[in-house]
Parts: C-alpha cells; sequence; structure tokens
C-alpha cells in the first residue's frame, strides 16, 4: 500500500456502468465533481438500466453524506477510503480553464481532477473513466486516466475454454464412444475436465465429438442431428445444439462473429422443445442510432423498434421456409405467434417480469453490462432456461469493450459451473461470401 492513497475521480460513465462503483476501490480515496451529479440528475427518469443506476448512485450519495458537508472528505465504510463532491473546477497554477472551456462538461470533468491534483501536491490524482476521448484529453493535460477496470475479462482465458481438441486418443476409445452412447471418464480428459465441457476426441482420423456430464462422470457422443428443421453443421454448432437441448443445463452462452449460426440454432431449438415451456421469448437490447434515443424516432413503438427487430424475424422467416404452407411444424408456428407463446420483443420491453417456465433468448449480450446481466438471470424461476448470444468484437455500445461487456463477464465468472455451458462458433454457414468478409475484411 501506498504512503498517500491515491484519489479517484469518477466520472458519469462509470457511475452509470456500474453503481457500486464507488465501493471497488479499496483504501485509496473517491471523488466525484459536481458536474457528474448533474449529468446523474439527467439520467434519473426512465426504465433502462442506465436510469435505475442514476437513481441507485443519487440515493447512495445522499445516505453517505446526510448531514456532512459536500466539500470534505467522509468515510466510505470501514477498511475503504473517503469520499467528497469535488465542487472547485477551476485550477489556477495549471490554468486548464483558460485551455478548456468549462461550458463543456467533460472539461469540467477534467479540471475538477486538475484542481484535486494542484490541491493534493504529494497524492496521486488518477480520472476514471470509460470514454476514451476524455481519458486521451485528460492525459494531454498531464491528469493521469485510466479505464474502469472492476469486471474486465481476459478475453483469451474466454476462449480457450470454448471446447477442447484432445489428440491421440486410443481409437478404442473412440469406438467405444460410437458403439455405446457414453462412456466412463477415467481419466480421458485430464486437466481438461471441466463441468458440461465439449471436446473433439482424435487420433489420425480418427474422431469424435463428446460431452463431459459431470452428474455421471461420463463422456457422452454429441451427433450433428436436426432442431425444428435445422441441422448442425459442424462440431460447434453440434455442441451448441447439443447445450440448447440439455435440460440439466439452465444457463447458455454463444458467441460467435456473425453468420455462425448462433441466433438461428437458440431459435430453432427452443422451437423443438416448446411443449416443454409455457413461453418462448427471443430479446435484445435496443441500441440507439448515431447516440439518439429511440424516442426521437418517427412512427408510434411498433415503428420505432421495428428496425431493430428484423435481424430476429429473419430468423423466424428462415425456420418457417423450412416447411411448406400445410406442414405441422409450420402451423405450429403459426399458433404459437397467435397464442403469444413466441414473442420477438426488445429487452427493455420484458424488464422487470417473473421468468417462470419460460425458455428465455437473449440476442446480441454483447451489448449489455454485467449488472444487466445479473440482473436477467436473478429473474429466473422454475423451468427457465435463459440463453445469451453475441460477438465480444462486434460491440455497438459506446463505453463497453470486449473485456467489459457482459457476455464476457459472464462467461469468465460461470464457466465450468454446473448449470452452465458455452460454446464458440467459429467456422460461418451463412454463405461464402459473409465468410469472406469476416476472414478477410
Amino acid at each position: 500500500m501506498s504512503k498517500n492513497p491515491i484519489i479517484y475521480v469518477l466520472d458519469t460513465s462509470v457511475l452509470l456502468h456500474d453503481h457500486q462503483s464507488l465501493l471497488t476501490f479499496k483504501e485509496n480515496n473517491v471523488a466525484v465533481p459536481i458536474t457528474v451529479l448533474e449529468e446523474l440528475d439527467n439520467f434519473k427518469i426512465g426504465n433502462d438500466t442506465k436510469n435505475f443506476s442514476a437513481r441507485e448512485i443519487i440515493r447512495f450519495i445522499d445516505k453517505l453524506i446526510g448531514n456532512e458537508s459536500l466539500n470534505e472528505w467522509i468515510q466510505l465504510a470501514p477498511g475503504l477510503g473517503k469520499f467528497k463532491v469535488v465542487l472547485d473546477h477551476s485550477p489556477k497554477e495549471l490554468n486548464a480553464e483558460y485551455i478548456f472551456s468549462v461550458g463543456k462538461n467533460d472539461h469540467k470533468i477534467i479540471n475538477a481532477g486538475l484542481a484535486l491534483k494542484e490541491s493534493n501536491p504529494k497524492t496521486q490524482v488518477v480520472l476514471v473513466t470509460k470514454d476514451i476521448n476524455l481519458r486521451i484529453k485528460a492525459k494531454a493535460l498531464g491528469l493521469k486516466a485510466e479505464d474502469y477496470k472492476t469486471g474486465k475479462v481476459e478475453t483469451d482465458k474466454i476462449e480457450d475454454t470454448s471446447y477442447y481438441n484432445i489428440e491421440s486418443i486410443d481409437t478404442e476409445i473412440i469406438r467405444e464412444l460410437f458403439t455405446k452412447d457414453s462412456i466412463d471418464e477415467n481419466g480421458i480428459l485430464g486437466s481438461k475436465k471441466v463441468a458440461n465441457g465439449y471436446y473433439i476426441l482424435k487420433n489420425g482420423k480418427a474422431s469424435s465429438l463428446a460431452f463431459y456430464n459431470h452428474l455421471k462422470n461420463t463422456l457422452e457422443r454429441v451427433d450433428k442431428t436436426f432442431v425444428y428443421g435445422i441441422k448442425a453443421k459442424n462440431a460447434e454448432q453440434a455442441f451448441a445444439v447439443h447445450a440448447l437441448l440439455n435440460p440439466d443445463i439452465k444457463l447458455v452462452a454463444l458467441q460467435g462473429v456473425a453468420g455462425t449460426g448462433k441466433t438461428l440454432l437458440a431459435l430453432a431449438s427452443a422451437l423443438e422443445q416448446h411443449t416443454q415451456y409455457q413461453q418462448i421469448i427471443l430479446a435484445r437490447p435496443i441500441v440507439p442510432l448515431s447516440n439518439k434515443e429511440i424516442g426521437f424516432l418517427p412512427g408510434d413503438a411498433n415503428d420505432k423498434i421495428g428496425p431493430y427487430m428484423e435481424p430476429l424475424w429473419d430468423n423466424l422467416k428462415f425456420i418457417k421456409s423450412q416447411f411448406g404452407e400445410n406442414e405441422k411444424k409450420r402451423k405450429t408456428l403459426d399458433e404459437m405467434e397467435q397464442q403469444g407463446k413466441l414473442i420477438i420483443t426488445p429487452l427493455a420491453f420484458i424488464r422487470g417480469r417473473s421468468l417462470s417456465n419460460i425458455l428465455f433468448i437473449v440476442d446480441e449480450a454483447q451489448n449489455l453490462t454485467p449488472h444487466e446481466i445479473k440482473t436477467i438471470i436473478t429473474r429466473a424461476g422454475e423451468n427457465t432456461k435463459i440463453i445469451f448470444t453475441g460477438d465480444v468484437r462486434q460491440i455497438d455500445t459506446p463505453y463497453l469493450d470486449e473485456h467489459s461487456c457482459g457476455l464476457a463477464y459472464l462467461i469468465d465468472k460461470l464457466r465450468n459451473q454446473p448449470l452452465f455451458a458455452q460454446v464458440k462458433l467459429e467456422k460461418g454457414e451463412r454463405s461464402d461470401l459473409a465468410n469472406l468478409a469476416n476472414d478477410l475484411l
């Protein structure tokens, strides 16, 4: 521990990302510019997660301060550092106010950090923000700045544990797995044994796809099967379908680039199990275009959300196209839509619901924060299965990246847990053109 605690200056993006962020800096001190409180006030009304976070952090600060002065350091909690609201954002000797007009909130936040640095010359002051441009501007003025690190995930770790290739397996084991469907594990997997793990067992040209059933300590053969007219085309898709259909796995994460079949397989597998659940819900978060809230778009509610939901409808239409107009499965699909047993909706529209006896698919989950992922999972009731799909390298929200998004966080925290399975889909099956773009562009 350093002689003097570090002073961390938090901006609005950090508090909205994690409303408990004030408590994550251990013995160091945390400061919030009063400009940040003004911005939080603009976010407090609404039903999105950022609105919830704004209300929570405002309540926390109000309770913490009590009757104390806003400009005094206040103990956060036993064992933690102190907190205060920075009222002064006019550093004098550094003259940042001359460089940056105080008319812009980002500049006020930088100036508040510089004012703290000026008044605490023996203490390291660090601006913490998820806004990359704000970090660059702060560093240009000599103010140390960094991203919010709590909950950051090493992406290589989550990709390495998707499934394993195990070479030089005894050919008799591969043959036995084909003939008996399952065999005792008996140390075959070695250090790569994980709960609900998927494996490609190889010996020369002989190979088999396998699943480790931790409940029985057995290896089970995985086949490329059809689900509601859609067939798994490669090993990864076979693993994904197996996890999606397995009743003992209540939480599945499918990650991969566009065209690998994540959403299509999730929806087809859900439809294959439609008699086991009262309702199938397919949802995705709405990421505003050009940073404009959805309310600014023309039309009524359906007009506003239509463009965002179209990719999900495309998958449903593709599944329907596998059957003729009079085939039973096609009629079942139409009946499910009419009776409200199959719903495609923005994620915000189901927030607050208790998810019991539901198969719930969340598409584009990489655009969710870790807190949003946790909120969804904690809503799960009896006989509910939740599926998250997404690509951690294709994030559309401004303050998330592949290391801090909810999908990466989920995989990192829950791997090797008995109710969870994850599969990374790598081989594109949409078309040769789509594969060419993914590989070379």
